[in-house]
Parts: structure tokens; C-alpha cells; sequence
């Protein structure tokens, strides 16, 4: 799996926003499976201020003494799952994205063992999930969300997984994953066929 990341977006040019808004780093976190590769989500606490109860990538806000937003992405998800930096393989960015609540947000594309296991920080984080990656190679959206950002309508796939909805910002992320590894052709600029 890491070879094939590391080929499939090292030709890849992410999107880089000239704005000037607080900073977060998240980790796109890949198990290192060649047969069955999955990608890691956590389900927010809903004792949270902000996106409580939402599924999303660990990760968090610059710190000032964070050395870069990839560190930022490798600290967060060491404190929201348990996962320790040393056990992450830093792969490339992804396009960055911006919150509702006004932050700029870049996410890695990690790669971490199969078998290190995950526990979620109650404080921050209710659960932590796997979906195959092969789940998303079909488009099975449950439904197109329309969202606006910079005069631009956005049709931002959501999809279920078991009692899990990926939608919002997470699915942004997601798809353009799986649009820059696997040419999956998802057109947030457009509507999807059929509706």
C-alpha cells in the first residue's frame, strides 16, 4: 500500500489556499494492507464545542510549537487515538480545505500498521472506525450535499458507513483521496447524475 500512495501522489499537485485563517493538520491515516487496505475516521465526542458528533480524521489546530501542520496532524492523532508518530509514515498532502468555522486545514495521507491498536481519547473522541478502501471505489453516496464556499456550489458526496455517516469536510478530503490514488473521477463542481 505505501507503494503504491507514495507513486499514485507523488505526481500528485494538491491545492493550496492563499488565505490567511488559523491553521489545523489532519492525518488521512491508510493501513498498511496490500490486500484489504482501510482507512481510519474517528467519530467526535459530542461533548465537543465544534463538529461534536461528526465523523472525522484525527487532527487538530497548529500549535505554536508545532515545527510544521504534518507534526500538528501526527501530534493530534497521537493524542485523539493513540497512535504514536513513529508509528506513522508520512506519505504527501492532500488538497487543503476550510472549515465553516473559518480554519484552513491540510490534510497527510498516512500510512500506519495493520495491527496497532487504536484507542480513542474520551475526552475528544467517541469512536474509532475502519471503512475498506474498496467500499469507496464505487461511488455509493447516500446523498449530495450542496455546500457554498467562495461563490462556488460544492455537491459533496455523503456516504454511510454501518451506523457511520462521512460527510462535510471529511468527505471533501476523502474524495479527493480516492480521486488523486485511484482516478476515481468524483465531480464535486457538478451535481451527480441522476440527482
Amino acid at each position: 500500500m505505501r507503494d503504491l500512495l507514495a507513486e499514485r501522489l507523488a505526481g500528485y499537485a494538491p491545492r493550496q489556499l492563499a488565505l490567511d485563517y488559523p491553521e489545523a493538520g489532519i492525518l488521512v491515516p491508510v493501513t498498511d494492507d496490500h490486500r484489504n487496505p482501510e482507512m481510519v475516521f474517528t467519530l467526535r465526542s459530542s461533548n465537543l464545542s465544534t463538529h461534536r458528533g461528526q465523523v472525522a480524521y484525527p487532527g487538530g489546530k497548529r500549535d505554536p510549537g508545532d515545527p510544521s501542520l504534518a507534526a500538528t496532524a501526527l501530534r493530534e492523532t497521537h493524542e485523539e487515538i493513540g497512535l504514536p508518530p513513529e508509528h506513522v509514515e508520512v506519505i504527501a498532502p492532500l488538497s487543503q480545505v476550510m472549515s465553516r468555522y473559518g480554519i484552513l486545514v491540510t490534510p497527510y495521507v498516512g500510512v500506519i500498521p495493520v495491527d496497532h491498536p487504536l484507542e480513542p481519547n474520551p475526552d475528544e473522541i467517541e469512536s474509532v472506525f475502519r471503512v475498506p478502501l474498496s467500499f469507496f471505489h464505487e461511488d455509493r453516496r447516500e446523498r449530495t450535499d450542496a455546500l457554498n464556499f467562495l461563490n462556488h456550489t460544492f455537491y459533496v458526496p455523503c456516504y454511510r458507513w454501518e451506523r457511520y455517516q462521512i460527510w462535510g469536510l471529511s468527505a471533501v478530503v476523502l474524495v479527493d483521496f480516492m480521486n488523486a490514488v485511484y482516478d476515481a473521477g468524483i465531480d464535486l463542481l457538478e451535481p451527480p447524475r441522476g440527482g
